[in-house]
This record gives C-alpha cells, sequence and structure tokens, in this order.
C-alpha cells in the first residue's frame, strides 16, 4: 500500500518537473537608457537698472528684487540659478572668501568639488565655476567680479531632493547655461 502512493509521488513529482522545461532561450534584459531630450533655446540679454548684464535662455524665467538679487527658474527642470550682487567697497578679498566657503560648504554631502576659472580682460571678467558632485544642495556655483566695483554670486539649486544620480542630466544641461551666463555678463559701471 505505501508503495503505491510513493511511486504515485515521484511520478507526479517528475511530471511536474519535466513540464516546466522552456524551449526558448534565456535573453538578458537590455540595458536600459535615461532620454531626456532639452529644446535648443535662443538666448536674451538681461538689461535692467542693474550695474550688470547677461544672457539668458528663452526657456527660463527671470525676476529680480529691488537690490538686484535675480533668481532665474527653468520650470521645465525644476531649478533655478540664484544670483547674489554686492558692491566692491575696499573688500574684495572678504567677498571672494565668502564665496569659497558658502561653496565649500557643501563639501559635507559633496563627493567632490572642482573649480574652473574663467577670465575674460576685455570686458574685465574674473570668474570661477565649481561643479559639486554628490548630494549637495548646489550642484553648481560660480562668482565674478571686475575687481574693483562688482562682485556677484549665482548657484544652481533644483526643487527635488538632491540625488545627484537623477538630476545629473539636468546638471549638465544647466552647467552649459551657467558657463553662457558667465561669459555674457558685461559691467555697466566701468573703472
Amino acid at each position: 500500500m505505501l508503495k503505491s502512493p510513493l511511486i504515485a509521488a515521484i511520478f507526479i513529482g517528475l511530471f511536474l518537473l519535466s513540464s516546466c522545461k522552456n524551449n526558448s532561450s534565456v535573453l538578458p534584459k537590455p540595458k536600459a537608457q535615461l532620454s531626456l531630450k532639452y529644446p535648443d533655446v535662443t538666448y536674451t540679454l538681461f538689461n535692467t537698472d542693474c550695474p550688470f548684464s547677461f544672457e539668458y535662455s528663452d526657456i527660463a524665467l527671470v525676476t529680480v528684487k529691488n537690490n538686484c538679487w535675480i533668481t532665474i527658474n527653468y520650470p521645465l527642470l525644476k531649478a533655478s540659478i540664484d544670483i547674489t550682487y554686492k558692491p566692491v567697497t575696499n573688500n574684495i578679498k572678504a567677498l571672494l572668501q565668502d564665496a569659497e566657503k558658502l561653496t565649500y560648504s557643501h563639501a559635507i554631502k559633496a563627493d567632490g568639488i572642482s573649480s574652473q576659472p574663467y577670465i575674460n580682460t576685455s570686458k574685465k571678467v574674473y570668474a570661477t565655476l565649481y561643479n559639486v558632485t554628490g548630494n549637495a544642495a548646489s550642484q553648481l556655483q560660480f562668482h565674478a567680479t571686475d575687481s574693483t566695483l562688482n562682485f556677484i554670486t549665482g548657484a544652481v539649486y533644483f526643487k527635488a531632493v538632491p540625488n545627484y544620480d537623477s538630476i545629473y542630466p539636468a546638471v549638465n544641461y544647466l552647467e552649459k547655461e551657467v558657463r553662457h551666463l558667465v561669459e555674457s555678463i558685461s559691467w555697466k559701471n566701468k573703472n
């Protein structure tokens, strides 16, 4: 009696195992590639009563506060470039130290911080662009000056939790925007 159920269980087990056989070969899933397309842009000259001008992208919206503090919003990217203006009054060293202190305050969350100088002697624009990698609050920052009268700082902020892997394509796009902004700066009160 005991033999019959044991043989039946073995037979059913072999039948189930053989029915699960798949004749098609197993293929790995292809790696996914994130495809973000940002529009081609044209640039408009930002020109107000502020002591400087620059060009900004037509996909951005600019707001100005009465002290020439500017926010350039990128609704498509859920990001902004916040620009702060300060006049130079024999305090260029302190302004530079404050700008660098702000950038390096992100070192706690950053994986790395690299800087790139920009110098245009004919327009008297002396700037440094910072790229902050990692999950810091601001991945791109800059400061620019004519060294005697004007000083501006800028930082890119995203309206999202700073997950560097997720925002990396937008960071790359905005890096080009920041570079164009800095390269197009002109000072109105020449020294």
